[in-house]
């Protein structure tokens, strides 16, 4: 009758509680959706598969920590057979490129203008120096302290030929009672590509990670293609999936390549399986996904995205994760803020499976400590999320 209230609505609220349940075909269609769109995107396929060759290739070759002919001087002012012989032991080494000289003014000036990383002198007296009993110099080492770290090893080099020299002088005897022979593991030649390689893997992950998630889905929310997504009968949690699985698929791919790369045309040797290379990448991206996602459900703007994510992502992933910089040497208070920085776990793992193999007492504690980071970030993405667009 007309004279009759309507009738309540009871089942509306059951049946949209109904719809927000996990459905996997639902799940499937975000996910095939969003895979055509990552496609047909130009500078999606340049980050995940160009940009990570580009990263390796730049790593492997342009910065390298192997000084080897470094540019020095030799100021021979001795005419002496000895100081010739130990002159022609500094030009003999292939970790010195050696420029001769006689008078130290001649080198002076090409270390001011960086031509030259230092200079050793090889001093008028030397004869008498080295043939007194009472211990005194023989040499004068001088570096261009600018570089501290060539300076170093330019200071370690002239000492390592003129004590290879004595020995030889010496007729192979030893100079002290106690002789010492290193030897160096998992790294025998001392390449340091071989140690950044596999770190340079964690840093092109966090690209793809952190900083295309963050932007992708930063462009949706500006052109309102993230409401219209969740005003489907999908949970939040199926639309996040749905956005971030396709590019997990991508980072593993990518971790791939990579690997293949890091092998194949760098030799840097994989002595772990690549299954344990397989599942710390894919544990590591639940914290880089995860991070993306924060940024972009914080953010909603893709300029200001891409800057959080390259200051909370990508700089901590380069600077505080022990692949460029040693976190021992770190101050306590920088050190404490690496343990926040899950590619400092992922560097560790990284360098392990490739250098030493499947150790997984190195490998658990990393995993757990990732997963617990990834974890965290997603339940703040999610709690965000649903207070925004749920009531």
């Amino acid at each position: 009758m007309s004279g009759q209230p309507p009738a309540p609505r009871t089942g509306a609220t059951p049946g949209k509680r109904a719809s927000r349940k996990f459905d996997r075909r639902r799940l499937m269609a975000l996910v095939r959706k969003e895979s055509l769109q990552a496609m047909r995107d130009p500078s999606t396929i340049l980050v995940a598969f160009v940009l990570p060759a580009v990263l390796l290739f730049l790593f492997a070759y342009a910065v390298s920590l192997d000084v080897r002919e470094v540019r020095i001087g030799v100021v021979l002012e001795s005419d002496g057979a000895s100081a010739q012989s130990l002159a022609a032991a500094f030009s003999g080494t292939r970790y010195l490129k050696v420029t001769p000289a006689r008078d130290r003014r001649e080198v002076a000036a090409q270390v001011v203008s960086g031509e030259l990383r230092g200079f050793v002198v090889i001093p008028q007296d030397f004869e008498r120096r080295l043939a007194s009993r009472v211990p005194q110099p023989l040499l004068q080492v001088i570096t261009d302290g600018s570089q501290p770290n060539t300076a170093t090893f330019v200071a370690n080099y002239a000492q390592g030929v003129v004590q290879n020299w004595a020995i030889s002088r010496s007729g192979g005897a030893p100079i002290s009672a106690i002789e010492l022979e290193p030897r160096y593991w998992f790294n025998p030649e001392l390449e340091s590509r071989r140690a950044l390689v596999p770190g340079a893997i964690a840093i092109v992950m966090t690209i793809i990670g952190t900083m295309m998630t963050a932007l992708v889905v930063a462009r949706e929310w500006e052109r309102g293609t993230m409401e219209a997504v969740m005003s489907t009968p999908a949970s939040v949690v199926e639309i996040l999936i749905g956005k971030l699985l396709p590019y997990f698929v991508l980072g593993m791919i990518a971790t791939l390549g990579s690997a293949a790369l890091a092998i194949l045309v760098f030799h840097v040797p994989l002595r772990g399986s690549v299954l344990a290379l397989m599942t710390l990448s894919a544990v590591f991206l639940i914290p880089a996904l995860g991070q993306g996602l924060l940024i972009s459900s914080v953010t909603r703007n893709q300029f200001l995205a891409s800057q959080i994510a390259l200051f909370s992502g990508f700089l901590p992933a380069f600077l505080l994760s022990g692949f460029f910089f040693e976190i021992d040497a770190m101050p306590l208070s920088i050190r404490a803020i690496t343990y926040l920085v899950p590619a400092r776990y992922f560097v560790s793992s990284l360098q392990t499976v490739f250098l030493a193999g499947d150790v997984w007492a190195v490998f658990i504690p990393d995993l757990a400590a990732m997963a617990a980071i990834g974890l965290l970030f997603f339940a703040i993405a999610r709690s965000r999320t649903h207070k925004n667009l749920e009531p």
